[in-house]
């Protein structure tokens, strides 16, 4: 059966409202397809109960932060950007083994987003996690093929509960479901950018001067392969450049 994403937002936006109920929670929102898509589906369902949260771990895009929050409000979606730069990279000092990476990361995560929710008094952490997300991180009879950040980086004791509206689909179903809900293209045809962000990309101990050096190799690539796709010499999802705004996976 074809995959129906008006049915789809339908009965997302129900079993969010069914979950949190009257409380408050609080959602990781990278800007990439899968959290942007998440946030958009919690904002119809929660209102002022969802306090969107954007974490700058100094391994994001160039300018990811400031661009992001430009493009999800004129998305209509408020953002609140935490620069936790230094707690990344002083928990990453000395480590060099990328799965212990991908954890400590994902721990991390978990942790600004706890002082994040007891600020707001929020009791639910909302993510964008999808299917393949849970896939690869093994369990049960899966073999691990990779622990994702936001699966196998998961504490085993959180301070939230939490809520994975988009667990069940595959990357194609969130781009559809995100071109049904009406966000712009440089939200539903972004390039897909690693959880971790830049720390799958640094070979050995991260750094500040490592990740500088990735990043702007990285901001290289992306912009030559964008003007490739606008001049028709290939065929991928797009992202937009500066001046339209950019969002993470």
């Amino acid at each position: 059966m074809p995959f129906n994403p008006e049915k789809f937002i339908g009965s997302a936006v129900s079993a969010i409202k069914d979950s949190v109920g009257e409380e408050r929670a609080i959602i990781a929102v990278s800007g990439g397809v899968d959290s942007s898509v998440a946030a958009a589906l919690a904002s119809r369902a929660l209102g002022k109960n969802i306090h969107c949260v954007f974490v700058d771990t100094g391994l994001m895009r160039k300018d990811e932060g400031r661009l992001v929050k430009a493009m999800l409000s004129r998305a209509g979606v408020a953002l609140h950007v935490v620069d936790a730069s230094e707690q990344f990279f002083s928990a990453l000092k000395g480590v060099d083994e990328p799965e212990k990476k991908r954890k400590i990361i994902g721990e991390k995560f978990i942790r600004v987003f706890e002082a994040e929710a007891k600020k707001q008094k929020a009791v639910f952490l909302i993510q964008g996690t999808i299917a393949p997300d849970w896939i690869e991180s093994g369990g049960g009879s899966r073999d691990t093929i990779k622990s994702h950040h936001n699966v196998g980086g998961l504490p085993e004791k959180m301070g939230m509960k939490l809520c994975e509206p988009l667990r069940d689909l595959y990357k194609h179903e969130v781009r559809i479901t995100a071109r049904a809900l009406s966000l712009p293209p440089e939200m539903s045809e972004r390039q897909p950018f690693p959880g971790p962000g830049l720390a799958v990309r640094i070979v050995g101990e991260i750094t500040p001067e490592k990740a500088e050096i990735v990043r702007a190799a990285c901001h290289i690539v992306e912009e030559e392969l964008e003007a490739a796709a606008k001049a028709g010499k290939i065929l991928c999802s797009i992202a937009p450049n500066q001046n339209s705004g950019r969002a993470g996976g």
